[in-house]
């Protein structure tokens, strides 16, 4: 109940501050999956996701004496905006460090928060080294590391979201999923629910390029991943916390973890036909219910849209992404050999229907040419 307790003083502080956001119902997809679905839109924040929860209950916690001391956090781009938005409305000043990866429409919206109160530094090429980075500049200037997830008032702070839920729903809620990248909002989520009425259940959604809670839990102790995915950016994570770890443990029923290409095509779902724009790590829990179709069939399941700050200028991949995951696009290698003729020949018989092809000889087309399918060319590095 410690937890209990902290998320309703969070509640109090972010009176005012954060939104009580609403539970859009979802007729697509409660006619698709049999079930009420209702979505959790916490991309109608300010910051436009629910980070501005965490980080503003941190920050006015503080002591008058601490607020005096440097304000340091690191974050892939929503944090940060919570942070930045915290420190300019209480008047206090924050270095905050960012992954070189982060869209530019997350750091543009930094600066936009923060203004005179905020100095950037992008360092690293994912969360991880940035947030190294932030933790050693933040230990040399005794300042106090505002982290993005494993801390309990920050975790409070994302807890108001399960209390909003369960206010909204008089608790009475079957399934509720949420995103995890280092577990701040799904041990938050969780532990208020579960406590109020155990026989809810939480589902975590987490990216299948960057599982880390996923593997912590599988193995029973926090795992430090090697390379990651970093596309689903607000939930790339190496390393969860163990604060995090401890009370997922506890209270989240199981993870799904989810394909970055089906979150590509949840995404343009949602914009297709609600008109709601969501980055990657906002459309995972609703990218999850193809998982957990038939134990929600006939249950009220609210999905935790976690926020919308997606830079447009990556829709072109978002679009490619998702028509290879669906299997509508593909790419292949075509080997030649050096001869002439060898590209009209292959574009010949490209036109050819499969019964002229048939009648083709296989002998001679193969001695010419040999043809692969490949994996998509960001594949590898993203």
């Amino acid at each position: 109940m410690e937890m209990v307790r902290a998320i309703e003083q969070a509640e109090q502080r972010l009176h005012g501050i954060a939104f009580e956001t609403p539970l859009q119902p979802s007729n697509r997809l409660s006619e698709q999956y049999g079930a009420t679905i209702l979505i959790k839109r916490e991309d109608m924040q300010a910051v436009r996701s629910f980070k501005i929860r965490g980080a503003y209950n941190k920050i006015a916690s503080l002591s008058p004496e601490d607020r005096k001391r440097p304000i340091v956090c690191a974050s892939a781009g929503n944090h940060a905006q919570g942070v930045a938005f915290a420190c300019a409305h209480l008047g206090i000043g924050a270095t905050i460090f960012m992954p070189r990866i982060t869209p530019t429409q997350k750091i543009e919206r930094v600066e936009h928060f923060g203004g005179e109160f905020v100095e950037i530094r992008l360092v690293g090429d994912s969360y991880d080294e940035s947030s190294a980075a932030a933790q050693e500049y933040c230990a040399q200037k005794q300042g106090i590391f505002v982290h993005p997830f494993d801390d309990l008032e920050t975790i409070a702070g994302q807890g108001t979201v399960g209390k909003e839920i369960f206010d909204a729903t008089g608790g009475e809620v079957g399934v509720v999923i949420v995103p995890i990248g280092g577990g701040g909002l799904a041990s938050g989520v969780a532990s208020y629910l579960k406590e109020r009425n155990s026989s809810i259940v939480v589902i975590g959604a987490e990216p299948a390029g960057s599982p880390s809670m996923y593997e912590s839990l599988k193995q029973g102790r926090i795992v430090t991943l090697g390379e990651i995915n970093t596309f689903v950016d607000g939930a790339a994570v190496r390393k969860v916390g163990q604060r995090t770890f401890d009370l997922c443990r506890q209270y989240v029923d199981r993870i799904v973890v989810v394909p970055e290409g089906k979150v590509c095509t949840s995404m343009i779902e949602l914009y297709q036909n609600e008109g709601i724009i969501t980055e990657p790590a906002g459309a995972l829990a609703l990218s999850a219910l193809d998982d957990v179709a038939e134990e929600i069939r006939g249950k009220t399941v609210v999905c935790v849209l976690s926020g919308g700050n997606n830079d447009v200028l990556r829709y072109p991949e978002i679009l490619e992404r998702s028509l290879v995951f669906q299997g509508r696009k593909h790419y292949f290698i075509i080997e030649f050999a050096q001869k002439p003729g060898q590209l009209r020949q292959f574009v010949d018989d490209a036109r050819m229907t499969p019964l002229a092809r048939r009648m083709t000889s296989s002998a001679s087309s193969t001695s010419r040419r040999q043809t692969r399918n490949v994996a998509p060319p960001w594949s590898a590095s993203s």
